[in-house]
Formats: C-alpha cells, sequence, structure tokens
C-alpha cells in the first residue's frame, strides 16, 4: 500500500527536498508550530532519544502533526525487541504518521546511560524489512493487520565510512530491505561526498532509492571537537575548525556554522544522484530559518 504522505508525493516529484530533525528534551512541556522550523521544509524527524532519554519519538512525532508539520517517526532499536518495534509501528500509523527512519542508535554509553541495557533484537537492516512486510498488511509471524498500514521507508547512511565498497553494499542490502529513502550523516566535505555518491549512483541505488545529504550547521568549534571525539564518524576538516574559530566568540562562530552550512548546501544542489538535503539541527532548531533563509533558490 503506498504511503500518503507529502514526503512520499516528493521523492516522486522533481523538486530538490529539504527535510530537517527536531530533538525532544527530557521534560513534558513541548511547544512547535509552523514557525518553529521555518518555510520550506517537506518534513522534520523526531528523534529517537538521540542523546539520552528525552521526549518518545511518538509523542513529539503527534506534536509535530497536531502543529500541521509533517513527522518522520525515527525508531531506533537499539531499545526495543521486535514485538515492542511492531506494536510502536502499529500505534504510529493509527494516530497518522506516515513516514519512519529505521536505525540501530548509538551506542548507550555515548548518552551517558552506560548503566542501560540495550537490545538489538533486530538491526537496523532488520527492521527496514519489517516495515515492508508491514507494509503489505502482515506481521513478522504472518499475523494479518487489522486495517491501513502504510509507511515511507527511511534509512541512514554514512558516506565517510570506509572501504567504499562495503559501505556501497551495506548501503544495498537496506535498499534491497526495502528503504525509500536514505538520510547521511552530516557533509563537511563535499568532493569527499561526490565520491560516496557516485558509486551509489554506479550501483543504481539512487534510482531506487532517493538519497538526502545530511547538513550539520556547527555551533562553534568546541562543538566540532566534542563531537569528532565521541563520535569517530564525524570527520569535520581542519578548514571549517579554523574558519569557526576565526569567527570570533561564540556569537559570531555560531552565524559563521550558519553560512558554512549553506555554502555546503549550495554545493550539494544539482549533483547527480542527490534528491535533497537533511538538515541535522543538533538541538538548535532556532538556526533553521536562518539556514534556509541563506541558501540559494
Amino acid at each position: 500500500m503506498r504511503p500518503d504522505s507529502k514526503l512520499a508525493a516528493r521523492i516522486s516529484g522533481k523538486e530538490f527536498i529539504f527535510t530537517a530533525e527536531y530533538l525532544p528534551v527530557a521534560g513534558t512541556g513541548l511547544t512547535v508550530d509552523a514557525g518553529t522550523f521555518g518555510s520550506g521544509l517537506t518534513a522534520v524527524n523526531a528523534a529517537d532519544n538521540h542523546y539520552g532519554v528525552s521526549m518518545s519519538s511518538l509523542a513529539a512525532s503527534v506534536a509535530l502533526l497536531k502543529a500541521g508539520i509533517e513527522p518522520v517517526l525515527q525508531m531506533v532499536t537499539r531499545d526495543r525487541n521486535r514485538i515492542a518495534l511492531q506494536s510502536d509501528l502499529l500505534g504510529a500509523a493509527h494516530l497518522g504518521i506516515r513516514n519512519v527512519l529505521c536505525l540501530s542508535g548509538f551506542h548507550q554509553t555515548l548518552m551517558g546511560c552506560g548503566e542501560a541495557a540495550n537490545v538489538f533484537d533486530i538491526d537496523s537492516i532488520q527492521l527496514i524489512d519489517v516495515v515492508r512486510r508491514m507494509n503489505g498488511g502482515e506481521l513478522l509471524d504472518g499475523t494479518k493487520i487489522r486495517g491501513d498500514f502504510a509507511m515511507l521507508v527511511g534509512a541512514v547512511a554514512n558516506p565517510d565510512l570506509k572501504p567504499l565498497e562495503l559501505n556501497i553494499l551495506r548501503l544495498g542490502k537496506k535498499v534491497a530491505a526495502g528503504a525509500d529513502f536514505i538520510q547521511t550523516q552530516a557533509v563537511f566535505d563535499v568532493d569527499s561526498f561526490k565520491v560516496w555518491l557516485e558509486a551509489a549512483r554506479a550501483a543504481s541505488l539512487t534510482d531506487r532509492a532517493a538519497v538526502l545529504a545530511g547538513v550539520l550547521p556547527l555551533r562553534s568549534a568546541a562543538q566540532a571537537a566534542e563531537l569528532t571525539a565521541a563520535h569517530t564518524d564525524f570527520i569535520i576538516p581542519e578548514s571549517i575548525v579554523n574558519r569557526l574559530k576565526a569567527a570570533g566568540d561564540d556569537g559570531a562562530q555560531e552565524k559563521e556554522g550558519v553560512r558554512i552550512a549553506a555554502e555546503t548546501i549550495n554545493k550539494l544542489k544539482g549533483l547527480p544522484g542527490l534528491k535533497g538535503v537533511h538538515i541535522l539541527s543538533g538541538g538548535n532548531e532556532s538556526c533553521l530559518s536562518e539556514l534556509l533563509a541563506a541558501v540559494s533558490q
């Protein structure tokens, strides 16, 4: 069954797509509206306990829906087994959510929750297959789903992982499992990203799944250092760090980070095989309007 979502329609069209992320916090008061994210976004991801315990992605997705913003429900397999994952997916469909992003999730020690037990009953590729089967009307055990179920299925990719051949092989497994779109980790080196994108094109993967390049507006040189220290999948060129340092104080560095992100997006637009950009706000949703306004239309 085809999902009835704006993101699905845009992926099928010719328009360059912009999506962004929203990081819920550890609290119960959540106020969002269309002005929170500016104009020009097709959909907004609701992160799933990205940097520690926070409001659930499902609840945040419903809040986005109520504000007239199309959500992408993020689901990590770190915290749930296949029973809970399928149950939450059924609940999400009932609540009107039509997009899901399937991830394995950062290890709990990277979130300050080292004492928590992880689950990893299935991985992100298997979760993609679960959603594909549910789109076909049945659960993993063959139980028929009562009512309509249709989700646009997303996955993530890290263009910087080497060797390239294995990187593309894993991406191919996600597409074969049923991924409709791919949101990548943050791109800072566009020339390096082009190599990965061309390899994905050569494998015909960009014909089968829409690729959205991740762009992260850095707040400061200190944030860049923290990210690269905590996450080996963040490769930030020294030239960018130096630009941030040269900008001056933290406020000036944040504005420079937005300028760098806008320059990156302008370089990415028009690349063969690229369908759009996914802005990784990192919890700094207030910068989105400024960033989108700075991008060449």
